[in-house]
């Protein structure tokens, strides 16, 4: 037997109110019709109640995957039932029920089960009044109109929670694809340029290893180094913390530190002139600016046969600027790699701006401005 399992929306609190609303104005015509001794309407009342709360209570469940559809719908039929058979006007109370059941059920079930549902009070007024009664003729045209309108209300629910279900699995799955594309930023931006600093050490360690000792075991040293912080940095990805370089101080701190290893590898002179006083930055800002330094500093090693790099963090109107300056071979692809249109995204989504500027043999500027 078919039974749909569904998320349950934010705004089902208006079909609570919907639902509680109809049991309740049930109850007060209920009590206001005196052609049922008074302690039969009392026992309807008490049956509406017992309808309400337990539609309100385990629908939820239900739709959350914690309960049985079957279940509920069985204990709303019996406690309409026993309304009914206190008092033939406890059928005001059947539109409310229907909303439960095409929220709970797959939508031919659903049908299969209101139109059960919507003869049960024709029988109980048959039972009470007699099928020649103004009461049994007036409950028979109620029906037949609930047999037309019911279906469009039930396929009208249940497209919509449908609807809001797909919304759902469509967020999660953009969710997904930017968690994805973060995730291969952050690896081209750290583990990818560690270990090609590692690939590139080791080639430099096997020439050196017969000619000059003290290099060799300087890049020795420079390899562990490079390993350590990458370790540092796949751990702090897995973790989802901040990057390890900007965990034990400021960004111009850590931007120095990978200027330092760039000059310990290649040779290559970084500078690195910061303003004294730079405004807080969000900690998306500093991971922006930092990743944008390192992606620049990648570029230097692999492809600018630069001899000297110039970086500059400079506090503007609106936020921080980050200039990157190389004397190398120049820009070669304005368009970029992956990692400058990694850099690019990273930028955008915090409302900066980027731009890269490099002509051949005069080489490269990258600049980055961030809001604080």
């Amino acid at each position: 037997m078919e039974v749909a399992v569904r998320h349950v929306p934010g705004w089902f609190w208006l079909w609570d109110f919907y639902v509680g609303g109809g049991c309740t104005v049930t109850a007060i015509a209920v009590l206001a019709y005196d052609g049922v001794p008074l302690g039969d309407r009392f026992g309807a009342v008490a049956a509406l109640a017992a309808l309400a709360l337990w539609a309100l209570v385990f629908s939820r469940r239900v739709l959350a995957g914690r309960g049985s559809p079957w279940v509920l719908v069985a204990g709303m039929a019996v406690l309409l039932t026993a309304a009914l058979s206190f008092s033939s006007v406890a059928a005001m109370a059947l539109p409310a029920v229907y909303p439960p059941i095409f929220m709970s059920l797959a939508l031919r079930g659903a049908l299969v089960v209101t139109s059960a549902a919507t003869t049960l009070p024709v029988v109980a007024v048959a039972v009470q009044d007699g099928v020649h009664s103004g009461a049994f003729a007036t409950i028979v045209v109620l029906a037949l109109l609930s047999f037309v309108i019911t279906p469009v209300l039930g396929t009208w629910i249940t497209k919509t929670i449908e609807l809001n279900a797909e919304v759902v699995r469509l967020s999660h799955e953009a969710g997904t694809a930017a968690e994805r594309a973060r995730l291969a930023r952050e690896i081209h931006d750290t583990l990818t340029q560690g270990f090609t600093s590692v690939v590139a050490l080791s080639q430099a360690v096997e020439s050196e290893l017969g000619t000059d000792l003290d290099a060799a075991r300087r890049h020795v040293e420079l390899i562990r180094t490079t390993a350590r912080d990458n370790l540092a940095e796949a751990r702090a990805m897995v973790g989802a913390l901040t990057p390890s370089a900007l965990s034990d101080g400021s960004l111009a701190e850590a931007v120095r530190r990978q200027g330092r290893r760039l000059n310990e590898e290649t040779g290559v002179a970084v500078t690195v002139q910061a303003a004294a006083e730079a405004p807080a930055l969000s900690k998306a800002g500093e991971v922006v600016l930092l990743r944008a330094a390192q992606e620049a500093f990648a570029n230097v090693r692999k492809h600018a046969r630069a001899s000297a790099v110039t970086v500059e963090i400079a506090v503007t109107a609106d936020g921080v600027r980050l200039t990157v300056t190389d004397d190398g071979i120049g820009l070669r692809d304005p368009g970029g790699g992956f990692g400058l249109r990694g850099m690019r995204d990273r930028v955008e989504q915090i409302g900066g701006r980027m731009s890269v500027r490099g002509l051949p043999g005069a080489g490269t500027t990258l600049e980055i401005e961030v809001p604080a």
